[in-house]
């Protein structure tokens, strides 16, 4: 009967010693299965169609960024602040990634009725920049500040000037999208999703490193 009890108490402490590493296991795995990179957004939540003239007056849809690891930034040419350092690093990432077709660059203007086709033409110019992986882009205000606001969260909604006219977006932000059209961003020390910073070389430098692990999330 003794014997019996042991064995009761043996059996039932090897299974949930069992169950202890099984759990552990489990959750060692799912850790290891997260993204390194956070997505951010809604469930589903991706980038709204567009349509915007580059700098050789080509109109840029969704189509052109299906299945692309993109960067995004948002400036204009005439900025004589923050402007000319986030695209000297912008360039940065434009010269790791130039001979890579699964990368491409979006630089919307904040400033449509100054950056015309032509004024994106020459700002480009000054990077030797490669339509095809390095767009500048341009169009209708309202359609540019509506990307900026709701697919790219390059400022808060609530802080919009609800006058298109009067509105502007002056921000250092360089946005991360993967190939599904979901924003990827590192979190803070609070857990919190955090742009990478197009005025700062050691954000710049994650940025550029994270584009390949979103590069190889997606081609194993």
């Amino acid at each position: 009967m003794k014997r019996q009890r042991i064995t009761v108490i043996l059996v039932t402490f090897f299974i949930l010693l069992s169950a202890g590493f099984a759990f552990y296991y489990y959750s060692l795995s799912k850790k290891m299965r997260q993204p390194e990179l956070a997505i951010v957004g809604e469930a589903g939540q991706s980038i709204r169609p567009f349509a915007f003239l580059n700098q050789e007056g080509d109109t840029i849809t969704n189509k052109h960024i299906k299945d692309k690891v993109v960067v995004v930034e948002y400036f204009f040419t005439t900025c004589k602040g923050i402007c000319p350092k986030m695209n000297e690093n912008m360039s940065k990432v434009y010269q790791a990634y130039r001979n890579d077709n699964d990368v491409i660059i979006l630089s919307h203007t904040v400033d449509p009725q100054r950056d015309s086709v032509p004024a994106m033409k020459a700002y480009s110019l000054r990077f030797d920049a490669d339509p095809k992986h390095w767009m500048f882009l341009t169009g209708e205000k309202q359609a540019l500040y509506d990307q900026a606001y709701y697919s790219y969260l390059m400022t808060a909604v609530d802080e919009r000037n609800p006058n298109i006219d009067e509105d502007f977006i002056h921000t250092q932000k360089f946005v991360l999208v993967d190939r599904q059209g979901r924003l990827r961003m590192r979190l803070d020390k609070e857990g919190k999703p955090d742009a990478y910073d197009g005025t700062n070389e050691r954000s710049v430098a994650q940025l550029i490193n994270d584009i390949k692990i979103l590069e190889e999330e997606n081609n194993p």
